[in-house]
């Protein structure tokens, strides 16, 4: 068993810069080094016919093709326009 002192918790405590109490300083030196030999055991899996992967899911491109149509009439939109110059909407300048 990987052994994690509360010398440990205390150092990583002051890195991170929160406070740990005695009590809390011996529950985490156990729960840590649980949690580092159960990472260990992944050692311990055959992966050698597993192919690596960069990502969980299946990056597959499920978006449709472009099809460019008239949705609203130029015109009509234009005219719910507050400002427009040159058949386009004029908005305020920025900078």
């Amino acid at each position: 068993m990987t052994t994690f002192s509360k010398d440990d918790v205390k150092y990583f405590a002051d890195f991170v810069r929160i406070g740990v109490s005695e009590e809390d300083k011996e529950i985490f030196s156990a729960k840590i080094a649980d949690l580092i030999e159960s990472v260990s055991n992944l050692k311990e899996v055959d992966v050698t016919n597993v192919e690596p992967m960069t990502h969980p899911i299946a990056m597959i491109n499920v978006l449709r093709e472009d099809q460019p149509k008239d949705i609203l009439d130029r015109e009509i939109m234009l005219a719910s326009a507050e400002d427009q110059e040159d058949g386009s909407i004029k908005v305020p300048d920025i900078l």
